[in-house]
């Protein structure tokens, strides 16, 4: 603490993000980065814009990766924002649409940012817990609130919320912004971008950091009515008028492009996902259902933190997680088929 900070700094509680390990040798399952590497075009792009115009500012408005965006969902650019990842797309939304009177709802288990932005904006919430299935319960938002935020799929739980639920919420509280936070959707689920054009109230996000494995790059999107939209430029432009360089831009747009590459690597993960649940449940372990690239999992006779620690030991890193309802659980990402063979040759270990 310094006499030098705002008064605000000494109260904030910052996020803390999953390890990045200085060995390279370690099987690395604890982030949901994405096992396959990112599309060779995209790779392409990237290359070819290394050049003398990195000396100039990129677009502000990031017009080829919007038209992209845009082209791919069947939406408007004017439906389209655009930030360096889906973190900033929301601490923006945070900032600029959620500060209300009422409190923020999200789930008790849930993305755990969500307080961390709360914190930094001053914004007060109710965080509705989960069912004891561990399912977002659309009835549980149907209450008086300053607007709504929850990932489908949940994160760290992998479960799903069909559209059908989700437009519960939505014609709940016409009158609050419904934020659906989307950085999983393509292992499993429908996008609520489908949505948009009926429910003014309705802001999807979403991330190329995992189904599109551009976690280095840093590029996040939401869609939404020009309105909502419009509210998050003005964020944008009183904050940082070039969140995306060169290379995000022309890399992320190339992406969207190869749609091949992308439902190949897709179907990769969501196999491997079934292939590790059925081991895990064969050694006994409880398996939420996921539609995520990674699996929330508890075994009845261990230990979970015990088991993160000694898992560790063999080289394969978890993640676990402290908070009460779900100390016994494990989030283990998706990883190559060999990465995943050596999970469960250190569960048999074990």
């Amino acid at each position: 603490m310094s006499k030098f900070w705002s008064p605000f700094v000494k109260d904030l509680v910052p996020y803390v993000p999953g390890e990045q390990p200085k060995l390279t040798k370690m099987v690395k399952l604890n982030t949901n980065e994405n096992p396959y590497g990112p599309s060779p075009k995209a790779l392409a792009a990237m290359q070819a814009e290394l050049n003398d115009n990195l000396r100039l500012y990129p677009d502000p408005n990031s017009d080829l990766l919007k038209n992209a965006v845009a082209e791919y969902y069947g939406v408007q650019t004017s439906q389209v924002f655009l930030g360096n990842g889906s973190d900033e797309v929301l601490a923006h939304i945070f900032h600029g649409l959620l500060q209300h009177d009422q409190p923020l709802l999200f789930p008790d288990i849930s993305y755990s940012f969500y307080p961390v932005y709360c914190g930094l904006y001053g914004i007060e919430f109710d965080a509705v817990p989960l069912d004891a299935q561990f399912q977002i319960n659309p009835a549980d938002y149907a209450k008086p609130n300053g607007g709504i935020i929850f990932p489908n799929p949940n994160a760290p739980t992998g479960c799903l919320l069909a559209l059908d639920a989700v437009e519960q919420i939505l014609k709940a509280s016409p009158d609050s912004v419904v934020v659906v936070d989307e950085a999983y959707i393509d292992f499993g689920g429908e996008t609520a971008i489908s949505l948009v054009d009926r429910y003014p109230n309705l802001l999807v996000t979403q991330t190329l950091s995992k189904s599109r494995s551009l976690a280095g790059l840093r590029v996040g999107l939401a869609v939404g009515h020009p309105d909502l939209i419009e509210a998050l430029e003005r964020i944008k432009n009183s904050f940082n008028s070039y969140p995306l360089d060169r290379l995000a831009i022309v890399g992320a747009a190339a992406a969207f492009a190869d749609r091949e590459y992308f439902d190949k690597t897709c179907r990769q993960v969501i196999e491997s996902r079934e292939w590790v649940v059925a081991q895990l449940q064969a050694k006994g372990f409880e398996v939420l259902p996921s539609a995520a690239n990674f699996i929330f999992a508890r075994h009845p006779q261990h230990d979970a933190a015990g088991l993160a620690a000694k898992l560790r030991e063999q080289g394969v890193i978890v993640r676990h997680f402290k908070q009460e309802r779900i100390a016994q659980f494990l989030r283990i990402s998706v990883g190559t088929p060999e990465q995943n063979q050596a999970l469960i040759d250190g569960l048999s270990d074990l």
